[in-house]
């Protein structure tokens, strides 16, 4: 059995009050203010995350949903500080520290299954696929805690499209990287390794859903899920695979780390709605990071009319 983590064993209310607190102080700190706040508060030190810059990133075409407007982007420090990344550690405060010396050079993603050209993809291949664009997303956790972030990538459906689905292939799944060697909280039973997430294929090829390879204009850093992560920004944080090396085309619904981990707390789908709680908080709220205020949480996180029409007929408060 998986030790508990922080948030199970603290009241969720606690839990994010405490910790939002800090950073809703630490944003508008000078950088050695911040650098001692953080210090101070939770007893490491932020890491600095500068990557090399992404050349020839492009702004998204207007009207797509593409870009958040009239809310603030999440300082990038607080997003390379304040990550869910168990494969280093279970610690949001510790898993740029403990990620910092993560290397991806020699990367490689297969892309298989149900497919007529199936392909292996290094990482230059995959900056052949599209030219990178930024796309300025909300991202909610299912903590009820939120950032807005401007990623760098790809629509997914453009790397799918490159190896050719079959009309038999139904679902999309994904892993990451299993080597605990690289990944030391691998030997750590906090989840079934290594991390598998899945979509339906019309979801995966839906142009919301997106390959990142960096955020703010630059590559990722390791904790946030270098080189490449899913983001589906109408859905929980959980679903936002990190590290992919493989994607397969498969037939029937593939299994989710978290779905096998507690069924009855996180679906298959992990959309975003305010109206189905989780069992021990409400989802009704999120408190955005840098904020002290909670907010009110929007239907599949303020995308709704832009995906709502993939759910027409479904029960989202069972199928969720």
């Amino acid at each position: 059995m998986a030790d508990p983590l922080e948030s199970q064993i603290t009241p969720p209310d606690v839990y994010l009050n405490r910790r939002n607190f800090i950073r809703g102080g630490i944003v508008a700190a000078t950088a050695a203010g911040t650098a001692l706040a953080y210090r101070k508060f939770n007893g490491v030190d932020p890491v600095s995350s500068e990557q090399p810059p992404i050349p020839g990133v492009q702004k998204p075409a207007a009207g797509q949903g593409f870009t958040v407007a009239g809310e603030e982007l999440t300082p990038r420090d607080s997003i390379a500080n304040y990550n869910n990344f168990y494969e280093f550690t279970t610690d949001k405060d510790g898993v740029a520290a403990a990620a910092k010396d993560f290397k991806t050079a020699g990367w490689k993603i297969t892309v298989d299954g149900l497919c007529a050209k199936p392909r292996v993809f290094d990482l230059d291949d995959l900056r052949k696929v599209a030219p990178p664009e930024e796309r300025i997303y909300r991202m909610r956790c299912v903590e009820a805690w939120s950032m807005v972030i401007p990623w760098v990538g790809f629509s997914l459906g453009k790397l799918l499209a490159k190896v050719e689905p079959t009309s038999a292939a139904k679902f999309v799944a994904m892993e990451t990287l299993f080597d605990p060697t690289r990944m030391p909280n691998q030997s750590s039973g906090a989840l079934e390794w290594p991390y598998v997430e899945g979509l339906r294929i019309d979801e995966a090829m839906h142009p919301l859903a997106i390959l990142a390879t960096g955020l703010y204009g630059n590559e990722l850093p390791p904790q946030d899920g270098a080189p490449v992560r899913l983001v589906t920004p109408w859905k929980y944080g959980f679903k936002g695979i990190k590290s992919i090396v493989k994607i397969s085309l498969v037939a029937t619904r593939p299994p989710t780390s978290w779905n096998k981990r507690a069924p009855d707390e996180y679906g298959f789908y992990g959309n975003v709605n305010p109206h189905h709680d989780h069992p021990r908080w409400s989802q009704a709220t999120e408190r955005r990071i840098g904020e002290t205020a909670r907010r009110p949480t929007l239907m599949f996180n303020g995308y709704a009319d832009q995906v709502a029409s993939l759910y027409t007929g479904m029960d989202l408060d069972v199928d969720f």
